[in-house]
């Protein structure tokens, strides 16, 4: 029994060591989180409600302080939900300005319609964030995450470029002081009713958020802006008595009710809201909901990106859209405004020492409790100090870089497609604008595929050669007449946008050659007008008295499509001008076959076996020196598919093909194969083996009926021992067909180089 205690208790102090390792990591992970939490929630708290100020202001100043607290709530709820469903470390979620844009354009919409009371508006608001959020989490289920993160970059300068266009306009009649019925451009011409007080709080504003941040590096700018702002109007308060009182004060948000019973009846209250919406008039919310859902998705996903880059870590996209999507819906049945993966707040969160996702829901508790405990305080912030803040979000938000487009013709358009889009938001709407950056984005998409060329590379059939090995006579006759084979190597998207390419490309070819050899193997897609394109391109090669061959063509692409099998439904189907390859090797030997029978090299007769002294290296010999040899050989019958050798067997034999074909092939991982090359009667293989005397390579095995005759290395080196000018000889004649194969490889490199 003593001895079990004290090996518990050693067992117990090994462990310690560990244990201690862990207990200082989670202390130093939450102390971390508790820094940048906190630090993440003074920047995100002030912006939520200028925010919910921005959403609310069309309805009218009597719903300011309901502004400020909706705000509030979206960063309390965003906060708690967010970081538990999403799971990226150290990103912080709360209202934005994307959020904020598209929903004040919304209000403005609806009021602008006149159908609906000023009071019923909110829940509106409240379905379009829920809806939101519900499109995010069933994009993010769906796998949609990584196709958001492929819309043009230009679509999203121009549209982020427009919410901080149209956020500056909104907050500049406030920076004057101005009455919230007076637009942008009216508030240029209303000098009298200028506010002097308004203008020095945003000024300073401006100017603390601007400089703060290079002199002072503890407390964020906005944080910094906000005091100022505040001091300020106080300071002024001093001289003007009436602004040291909330009442009939519009210098400032108002009145914020904000204990739990209050936040309770909030709720309670707003959500009873849903009883007296119209059925009908929620068609018009299907855009706004899609609209705000893909840009909070891309706010989200953007922020991610440059926290993977300062962590070194790989965030996952769908995951955290389900996340951001169920923090949205939350936010929006708790009456919030959502929001978003927002760059500002996480980046503060980052380098306060943030070190995991709980430093996301630190912000939700520390924002609660600014509420609960500093609500009645968030009354006395001065509108024009908000405005200032909002007014260098929005400056900063225009994508400045968009400018230096104009400086290459090839970025032209993309200026002009993010300059559209901004136009479309300014003088339209952004729901306006993202319609236009749809339609731009595919015209992006179209441009971007008919710059890059469908032929990827033309090459003769004296340039490029199958991998059966030719004997030296047939290399010369390849070398001399493979011109009248053309290979054309295609890729990429072959559809009505890039058909016209691909006739230019082939017009002049048609009639100059006897062989066109179409390669499909990169081609990604094939639509009927390419389709109907290739049938007139087979019409006018056959009435040339050619033959149009394809090679490679798909089976199956990534879309799904059988090109193969719909080329055949279009009427493509091998005919006697017309033939179709699994591979380019297989279609440029059926090529060189013709040519060399054209010529008449090509030997048909290939059912009588070779004698000795007929194969290639044994040519130039005595007959006397081919007896010899032929002595001490074994000869060999295979039939289809038999193997000769494998990969790994230790043999030293090198063979010689009387009649027949082998295939000498590399076994690859899950069962494939790489066809190195085909060696024809009359050829030669196994040199490799035979001349180093290492395990097989590769595996060599029959392509129909074969007949070898076999030298052992054993019987050769004893041939050399008793003739030793045999070896030498032997060695010559094999060097000299070595070097025929590198020469063929050495016209095929520089062919595959030049072009």
């Amino acid at each position: 029994m003593e001895n079990e205690n004290l090996s518990n208790t050693l067992q117990t102090t090994q462990e310690s060591p560990s244990l201690k390792k862990k207990r200082k990591q989670f202390l130093d992970n939450l102390v971390g989180d508790l820094f940048g939490g906190t630090a993440a929630m003074l920047v995100a708290l002030p912006s939520a409600i200028a925010f919910g100020l921005i959403i609310y202001a069309p309805l009218g100043p009597s719903l300011s302080g309901k502004a400020a607290l909706v705000g509030m709530i979206g960063t309390v709820v965003l906060g708690l939900v967010t970081p538990l469903a999403g799971g990226t470390k150290r990103l912080v979620t709360a209202p934005c300005a994307p959020a904020a844009a598209v929903l004040s354009v919304f209000v403005m919409e609806l009021m602008a319609k006149g159908n609906l009371a000023a009071e019923i508006i909110p829940i509106y608001i409240t379905i379009v964030a829920i809806l939101a959020g519900a499109f995010q989490v069933i994009v993010g289920y769906l796998g949609g995450g990584r196709f958001i993160k492929y819309i043009p970059y230009p679509v999203v300068a121009g549209y982020l470029s427009g919410v901080g266009v149209l956020i500056f306009a909104g907050q500049l009649p406030k920076f004057f002081g101005l009455p919230p019925e007076i637009g942008f451009w009216e508030s240029f011409i209303s000098f009298d009713l200028w506010k002097w007080q308004s203008i020095v709080i945003a000024i300073i504003t401006i100017i603390v958020m601007v400089y703060s941040s290079k002199i002072i590096k503890i407390l964020p700018a906005s944080i910094l802006a906000l005091l100022s702002g505040v001091i300020t109007y106080f300071v002024i308060g001093i001289f003007y008595p009436e602004f040291l009182t909330l009442q009939n004060n519009n210098m400032v948000i108002g009145e914020i009710s904000a204990s739990i019973s209050d936040l309770t009846n909030l709720v309670t209250s707003h959500l009873s809201l849903f009883g007296d919406v119209e059925i009908a008039s929620l068609a018009g919310i299907i855009v706004p909901v899609i609209t705000l859902g893909v840009l909070l998705s891309i706010d989200t996903l953007k922020t991610c990106v440059v926290l993977d880059a300062l962590t070194f870590t790989r965030h996952n996209s769908n995951r955290e859209i389900v996340g951001q999507g169920i923090g949205n819906v939350a936010a929006g049945l708790a009456c919030g405004i959502p929001g978003a993966g927002t760059m500002g707040p996480t980046l503060v969160n980052f380098s306060s020492g943030a070190k995991t996702q709980f430093s996301g829901f630190i912000v939700g508790i520390t924002s609660v409790i600014v509420l609960l405990l500093l609500g009645s305080y968030v009354a006395w912030i001065p509108i024009a100090s908000l405005a200032g803040i909002l007014i260098v979000v929005g400056i900063r938000m225009i994508d400045k870089k968009t400018f230096e487009l104009l400086k290459s013709k090839t970025t032209i358009f993309d200026f002009f497609v993010t300059f559209a889009v901004v136009l479309a938001a300014v003088s339209y709407s952004l729901i306006i604008a993202a319609g236009v950056g749809i339609g731009l984005a595919i015209l992006l998409f179209l441009r971007e595929q008919m710059r890059t060329s469908v032929v990827r590379r033309k090459v003769f059939g004296n340039q490029i050669f199958s991998k059966k090995v030719r004997l030296e006579e047939e290399l010369d006759v390849l070398i001399k007449h493979g011109d009248q084979t053309l290979v054309i190597e295609l890729q990429g998207q072959l559809f009505f946008g890039t058909t016209d390419q691909l006739l230019s490309e082939l017009d002049p070819l048609i009639g100059e050659f006897k062989y066109i050899i179409l390669d499909m193997k990169r081609v990604l897609s094939l639509d009927y007008t390419a389709a109907h394109l290739l049938k007139q391109i087979k019409k006018r090669i056959k009435k040339q008295k050619g033959f149009l061959i394809f090679s490679s063509v798909p089976l199956s692409l990534p879309t799904g499509q059988n090109v193969r099998k719909y080329l055949n439904e279009l009427g493509l189907n091998e005919k006697k001008r017309l033939k179709f390859f699994d591979s380019l090797d297989l279609a440029l030997e059926w090529a060189e076959d013709h040519t060399l029978k054209d010529e008449g090299t090509l030997h048909h007769d290939e059912s009588k076996p070779l004698e000795l002294h007929e194969i290639e290296v044994f040519e130039d010999m005595t007959q006397e020196n081919v007896n010899i040899f032929k002595n001490v050989m074994i000869e060999k019958e295979l039939k289809k598919g038999e193997h000769i050798f494998q990969q790994g067997d230790e043999s030293e034999e090198m063979y010689f093909i009387r009649k027949g074909n082998v295939k000498i092939v590399l076994q690859l991982k899950n069962d494939m194969i790489h066809h190195i090359a085909t060696f024809p009667r009359g050829g030669y293989f196994g040199d490799m083996s035979f001349l180093d005397r290492e395990k097989r390579s590769a595996d060599a095995f029959a392509d129909g009926d074969v007949s070898l005759y076999v030298l052992e290395r054993k019987k050769f080196d004893e041939i050399v021992n008793s003739h030793p000018g045999l070896g030498t000889v032997f060695f010559e004649q094999l060097a000299l067909t070595i070097s025929n194969r590198l020469r063929q490889s050495n016209i095929e490199l520089k062919a595959l180089e030049e072009n």
